[in-house]
């Protein structure tokens, strides 16, 4: 029998919203290039992959053409995948062990909680292609390890926006978040958007690791320390976003299997 191999939408309780992203949990491990065809084959913005170890498992994530530190939505989706194929009971924890560190993942109901390290940003120096290459005023510009993190005047702005990515890649940094707080009348505090042409996804549909740039900014700004946040793509998600202070920052979301398939090598 091949490698099973399973899609999942992360960040919605519905099929073909969120973001999806494939979970292969790996009886052994194989090599980085062999998860790199594996990536590019699915090519979806991330492809997961996981190991089985005494008290969790190794978790890696590949892009279509290169591997992050960090992946919000596959971790989801891997936790997931962990709780409805057996791998783990309901009850139990799921323990990722990871580039960025170890992450956990709970269980609550519906949703998955993840335990992420926050990302905090700084201020820098605007670089004067960056408003070009996104079309619109800045209102405010930080940067992170994702990249910048820019704040838009209105949720229109940060909805409408159709940045020309390849300006974008053509900056110091190619990455980056647009976000907004919502209209007044909004069940979400705020709303994003993620463009990654240097990670090869032009726009990343739902991201987690936004989020945990996104988690400090906000707290800093609206004096709160919970949020529900909306990211605005054209498949658009949910993040449950819990930030008390410190060095952790907790993300929930729901996930849906639509698809489950055998790879042969």
């Amino acid at each position: 029998m091949g490698q099973i191999i399973t899609q999942v939408d992360a960040f919605t309780n519905k099929p073909f919203a969120g973001n999806p992203a494939a979970v292969c949990v790996l009886p052994t491990p194989e090599s980085d290039r062999w998860m790199q065809n594996v990536a590019l084959e699915m090519n979806l913005s991330e492809t997961a992959f996981l190991v089985k170890q005494d008290d969790g498992f190794n978790l890696r994530w590949f892009t279509p053409t290169v591997e992050v530190p960090l992946c919000g939505h596959a971790t989801l989706a891997s936790a997931h995948v962990l709780w409805s194929e057996g791998h783990l009971s309901p009850d139990e924890v799921a323990r990722f062990y990871t580039k960025s560190g170890v992450l956990i993942a709970v269980k609550q109901g519906e949703w998955i909680e993840l335990d992420f390290p926050v990302n905090h940003s700084q201020p820098i120096a605007v670089p004067e292609e960056l408003s070009q290459a996104l079309g619109v005023t800045c209102k405010s510009v930080v940067q992170n390890s994702l990249g910048y993190l820019v704040e838009l005047e209105s949720e229109d702005l940060v909805r409408q926006l159709q940045p020309n990515f390849q300006q974008l890649k053509s900056l110091p940094v190619a990455d980056v978040i647009v976000t907004s707080i919502t209209q007044a009348d909004s069940e979400y505090d705020f709303v994003s958007r993620f463009f990654a042409p240097g990670l090869g996804i032009n726009e990343d549909p739902v991201t987690g690791a936004a989020h945990c740039c996104l988690a400090a900014y906000w707290r800093d700004r609206l004096g709160k320390d919970e949020f529900l946040a909306y990211q605005a793509s054209s498949r658009g998600g949910v993040v449950k976003v819990r930030y008390p202070g410190g060095d952790r920052v907790y993300l929930a979301g729901q996930a849906v299997t639509v698809m489950r398939g055998e790879l042969y090598n």
